[in-house]
């Protein structure tokens, strides 16, 4: 394949990214990776490979080896922090999103810790956020549905 075709590949793999089509992305993604191994062809594999094959453990390992060849690039943080929630870890992919902000204000960044929401205050503010007592009471009501 010759640079212009891995080129296309990988702006189209984006743009199917952008469109929320990530198999199509995965697609693209697959076919340029292995001649093109770039930090954002491997960020934006990572997430399509965890997103549609269910492979969190590759797809955390190939944005972390992104985010190490270019720390700066917040894509990656978002490619990162998506694969967290995949993995239902908030408090990492929250962590991730934070990180990618402090380089540039990405939009897809800003999206999805919006989308996360804020957290309420704790029921007992005098006790610890992870004391046994806010977190069943605060399940309790949540099940409850009264907070």
């Amino acid at each position: 394949m010759t640079h212009a075709d891995l080129t296309r590949l990988v702006h189209q793999g984006l743009a199917a990214l952008d469109q929320g089509k990530t198999q199509v992305a995965l697609d693209h993604f697959e076919t340029a990776a292995p001649a093109w191994p770039t930090a954002l062809v491997l960020s934006c594999l990572g997430y399509c490979l965890a997103r549609e094959r269910n492979e969190i453990d590759r797809g955390l390992d190939l944005c972390r080896k992104a985010l190490r060849d270019e720390p700066a690039n917040p894509v990656h943080y978002l490619n990162l922090g998506r694969v967290y929630l995949l993995a239902r870890q908030k408090g990492p992919a929250l962590g991730a999103f934070r990180r990618g902000l402090r380089f540039a204000e990405h939009p897809g960044l800003l999206k999805e810790i919006n989308r996360l929401g804020r957290r309420r205050a704790p029921l007992f503010p005098f006790l610890a956020r992870e004391h046994a007592l806010n977190r069943c009471c605060g399940l309790l009501l949540r099940r409850l549905r009264l907070r």
